[in-house]
C-alpha cells in the first residue's frame, strides 16, 4: 500500500507541474510494445523542453514539446522479449521497469466486451492462472463531449496475467489474448476499452459520420432529449460541467490518497455526466472522445471490437449498421497509421463479434422485422466479405434466451483468436466456419456453395440440418430439407417447386437448431440468398427492448445452463 499510495501522489502531483516531463497513464511498469516496429510513445513537459526516451535493448529517441507541451518519440523495437525497461528523461526522469515486447492488440466495444471472466462460465478454470508475459490493460468507462489528450482514470495500468486480473478482465478479450499467447509462445497485450450500452455512433468522431442518417438521428433524439431533460427543472449544462469539476477533483483527491476501492466490490472510477443527453455516453463521439482518442497512437497489431446490440433496436438501426461498421473500421485504420508516422499498419486486422443469439428459441421458418439481431449479423457478415483483413466471429451457438450479458462468452474469445492466427501470423488453421458464396437454382432444388469448410462440413447433431428456409416468387418461407454433399448443401421443399431464395438461422435465437459446423468445431454464420427489403419505411419500425425483470424471468437466468455445441479442436 505505501507504494500503490506512492504512485498515487507521483501521479497527482505529476498532474498539476506542466515543467514536470510525464507520461500519460498508458505507459507505466509492466506495458508492453509491438514488436519490431517503431512505437509512438507520448505525453508532457514544459514547451521547448527536449525529451528523450531510452531502451534497454539499445535504441533512443529524442523530442522537442511543442508550445503546448506536447511530446511524441517513436522507439524502434527489436523481436519480442521480456525483462526490458524504459527511461524518459528532460529535466526529470522517470524509469518504467518489467517491459515486455510482443504483440499488442486493441480490444473495444459495449458491455459484452466488457463482460469479467470472474463473471463468466467457466470462471473457476483460471482461478489459478499465472502468464507473466500475458499482460493486460483494462480501462475505466469514460465519455466526454471533446477529445481528451489523456484519460482521466488514474487507476489503469498495465498488469501482468494471474487470478486476480484475469478475473476483472472482459472473458472474450482474455480468452483472444490468451489464446494468441500459448499459440505463439510470445508476450502478448490487450487493451480493453469497453463501455455498456453505447451505440457504435459514440465510438467515432462527429465528422466521419455525419452524412449518415441513422448518425444525424441519434444526434437529434439526444439533443431533444437533452433540450427536456433541462427544460423548467433548474437545470443547465453548466451546473452538470460544475457538478463533474466537483466530483473529479474528489477522485483525485481520493486516489492521491492512496484509495482505490468504492466500497468492497467495486473500484474507484472517474466521475460521469449523464444529463444532459448531449453530454452523456450516447451521443455521437462521445465516448470515442474519452477512451479511443487518447489512447492512438499506441503501437497495436490490430482489433477485436464486440458491439451491435445497441444498435439493433429496429431494422433500419440494424441495417444502417453495415455502413457504420464500415466507417468505423477505416478511420480506425486510417487514422492510427497517419498518427503512428506510418508504423501501424494501414489496413489492420479488426475482427468483430457477430451478435450471439437472444430471446425465445426460433419456430418461424423465417423471422420476421422482430428479428431485429438477425439483420445485424447480415449487417457483419457483409462487413467481413467487403473489406479486406476483417474476419467475424459467429456466435448464434451462444447466448442466452433471456439474459443480454450471456456467460457463454469463451468460444467467441478463441474464435477472435482463430482468426487472428489465420489472418495475422499467417498459422495453416481453420479460421472460421462455413462461409456461404453463392447459390445456382437447380430445378426445385437450390446447391448453396461454401469455403472454410475444413476437413468437412456437418451438422452439430446427429439428425438432419433443420435451420434451413427456403421460398419462391410469393417470397413465402418453408422449412427446407437440407443435405451436405462435399462443399454444398443441397436444400429443397416439396412446398416450393420453384425455389428462388434460401436464408439460413435467421431468427434471433435459432441456437437450438440443428445447425451447420465444420468438423473442426466452428458454426456456419446466418444469411440470406435474397435482397428482398427487410422492411417497409412506411411501416412503424418494430422495437425490441429488453425483457421485464419478472420473477420468471429471474428463474429463467439463474436456472440457464450453456448450449451443448461441437467441440473446436484447434
Amino acid at each position: 500500500m505505501k507504494t500503490l499510495t506512492t504512485l498515487f501522489l507521483t501521479l497527482f502531483a505529476c498532474t498539476n507541474a506542466s515543467a514536470e516531463v510525464r507520461l500519460t497513464h498508458l505507459f507505466g511498469d509492466h506495458m508492453i510494445l509491438q514488436q519490431q516496429t517503431n512505437n509512438a510513445i507520448w505525453g508532457f513537459a514544459e514547451p521547448n523542453e527536449k525529451v528523450t526516451v531510452t531502451a534497454s535493448w539499445g535504441a533512443e529517441a529524442s523530442a522537442v514539446a511543442d508550445q503546448a507541451g506536447d511530446w511524441k518519440v517513436f522507439l524502434k523495437t527489436p523481436a519480442f522479449g521480456t525483462g526490458y525497461s524504459l527511461t524518459i528523461s528532460g529535466k526529470n526522469s522517470i524509469k518504467i521497469s518489467d517491459v515486455a515486447i510482443g504483440e499488442v492488440w486493441l480490444c473495444a466495444g459495449q458491455s459484452n466486451m466488457g463482460w469479467s471472466t470472474g463473471n463468466s462460465a467457466e470462471a473457476d478454470l483460471e482461478a489459478n492462472i499465472n502468464l507473466p508475459n500475458y499482460r493486460i490493460f483494462k480501462s475505466a468507462r469514460e465519455h466526454w463531449h471533446e477529445p481528451l489528450k489523456e484519460k482521466r482514470d488514474l487507476l489503469g495500468q498495465w498488469k501482468p496475467c494471474n487470478p486476480e486480473s484475469a478475473a476483472e478482465t472482459s472473458v472474450v478479450a482474455y480468452n483472444f489474448g490468451k489464446k494468441l499467447h500459448l499459440a505463439l509462445n510470445v508476450p502478448v497485450g490487450i487493451i480493453q476499452e469497453a463501455y455498456a450500452g453505447t451505440p457504435i455512433e459514440g465510438w467515432m468522431p462527429w465528422e466521419v459520420q455525419q452524412d449518415m442518417a441513422q448518425s444525424r438521428e441519434q444526434k437529434t433524439d439526444m439533443d431533444q432529449s437533452a433540450q427536456r431533460q433541462l427544460d423548467g427543472k433548474g437545470e443547465s449544462r453548466e451546473k452538470s460541467l460544475q457538478q463533474f469539476e466537483s466530483e473529479l477533483a474528489e477522485y483525485n483527491s481520493k486516489v492521491a490518497a492512496g484509495e482505490t476501492m468504492k466500497n468492497k466490490t467495486r473500484a474507484l472510477q472517474p466521475p460521469s455526466i449523464s444529463k444532459p443527453a448531449n453530454l452523456g455516453s450516447q451521443y455521437p463521439a462521445n465516448i470515442f472522445n474519452a477512451m479511443i482518442y487518447p489512447i492512438r497512437p499506441y503501437g497495436i497489431k490490430g482489433a477485436i471490437w464486440y458491439q451491435g446490440e445497441r444498435n439493433s433496436k429496429t431494422v433500419p438501426q440494424a441495417v444502417a449498421y453495415h455502413e457504420q461498421l464500415k466507417r468505423l473500421i477505416s478511420y480506425y485504420r486510417t487514422s492510427w497509421h497517419d498518427l503512428s508516422g506510418g508504423n501501424v499498419s494501414k489496413d489492420f486486422p479488426f475482427f468483430f463479434t457477430q451478435l450471439p443469439s437472444w430471446e425465445s428459441p426460433q419456430t418461424q421458418p423465417v423471422e420476421g422485422v422482430e428479428a431485429t439481431w438477425s439483420v445485424n449479423r447480415e449487417s457483419m457478415r457483409l462487413v467481413s466479405m467487403e473489406m479486406p483483413h476483417t474476419g467475424m466471429a459467429v456466435g448464434i451457438d451462444c447466448g442466452d434466451p433471456v439474459a443480454l450479458h450471456p456467460q457463454n462468452k469463451k468460444p467467441i474469445g478463441i474464435r477472435h483468436a482463430y482468426l487472428a492466427l489465420k489472418e495475422a501470423y499467417g498459422k495453416d488453421i481453420v479460421a472460421c466456419g462455413p462461409r456461404y458464396l453463392s447459390q445456382k437454382i437447380e430445378g426445385s432444388k437450390i446447391a448453396l456453395e461454401f469455403d472454410s469448410i475444413g476437413s468437412g462440413m456437418m451438422a452439430a447433431k446427429s439428425s438432419k440440418l433443420d435451420a434451413f428456409a427456403i421460398a419462391g416468387a410469393d417470397k413465402k418461407w418453408h422449412w427446407a430439407d437440407a443435405e451436405i454433399a462435399g462443399n454444398k448443401v443441397i436444400v429443397s421443399s416439396k412446398d416450393v417447386p420453384s425455389p428462388l431464395a434460401v436464408r439460413y438461422a435467421w431468427a434471433m435465437n435459432p441456437s437450438q437448431r440443428n445447425l451447420l459446423y465444420n468438423k473442426e468445431g466452428l458454426p456456419a454464420s446466418p444469411f440470406r440468398t435474397d435482397d428482398w427489403p427487410l422492411f417497409d419505411p412506411n411501416d412503424p419500425a418494430v422495437r425490441v427492448e429488453k425483457p421485464e425483470k419478472t420473477d420468471e424471468a429471474r428463474d429463467a437466468k439463474r436456472n440457464f445452463t450453456d448450449w451443448e455445441r461441437p467441440r473446436m479442436t484447434q
